[in-house]
């Protein structure tokens, strides 16, 4: 889990082995990360595995959910022949790179007039995930290139496959733990803060934001509260 704090720097928050993405093994590492002092991020990003959702609706239930646009694209292609997956490519990307989420609810009707009479599994798949696919749209502009997908992660752990690939078997459980914890940790000092770092205490203090654009600021934040570093880290995105 990778979470951004409260003055824009991304932070690896915790990392465990669990099985096969259950529900059961999140719940155990988020209510890990609650009794270290986390408190409920504003905002979770992730693919679509059951487990991690349930689990974040268990122990954190007021926070937002968004879902990966890097994993909801492989999935919808993997429902059309490859024929049709440049034209479907195309048309996701209107949906996600729009100017704002009015846009881009056109663009997923326009998406559906295209594929639903030959497609209609591919298109459910934007169709009945359109609010948490266009969640980030309710952020900063700055931050929606960030909150799209869990590209953090997933270039992040592309280190950990590889070193994993080159050494065939870390060897033991605690070891590729180890490994992964180490690797992560030396990736960490490379990551860089987001976009526009002074909006996310607005954001982690309930900001509203219109088409990206700060509409109502919270009344018990200053101007000077939102560009100060805190003491303790708050995640924005887990």
């Amino acid at each position: 889990m990778i979470g951004v704090r409260a003055d824009g720097r991304k932070e690896l928050v915790a990392l465990t082995d669990g099985y096969r993405e259950s529900t059961e093994s999140w719940a155990d590492l988020l209510r890990s990360c609650r009794r270290r002092g986390m408190t409920a991020p504003v905002l979770a990003v992730g693919d679509g595995a059951l487990g991690f959702w349930r689990a974040v609706r268990e122990v954190f239930p007021t926070t937002r959910e968004q879902r990966c646009w890097f994993h909801k694209q492989a999935n919808v292609l993997a429902a059309l022949p490859k024929s049709a997956h440049p034209g479907a490519l195309a048309a996701m990307k209107e949906i996600y790179n729009a100017e704002d989420i009015d846009k881009a609810q056109v663009a997923i009707k326009a998406f559906a007039v295209d594929y639903e009479a030959k497609y209609p599994k591919a298109v459910a798949k934007i169709v009945d995930d359109a609010d948490v696919l266009l969640e980030f749209y309710r952020y900063p502009a700055e931050h929606w290139v960030h909150l799209r997908t869990t590209n953090p992660i997933e270039s992040t752990f592309a280190t950990v496959r590889l070193r994993t690939k080159v050494t065939k078997s870390p060897g033991s459980r605690a070891a590729g733990i180890a490994m992964s914890y180490k690797l992560i940790d030396a990736a960490q000092l490379r990551w860089r803060a987001v976009n526009a770092p002074h909006l996310v205490a607005l954001v982690r203090a309930g900001a509203v934001f219109h088409k990206g654009k700060l509409l109502e600021r919270p009344t018990d934040i200053t101007p000077e509260a939102s560009t100060t570093e805190p003491e303790t880290a708050e995640s924005e995105v887990a």
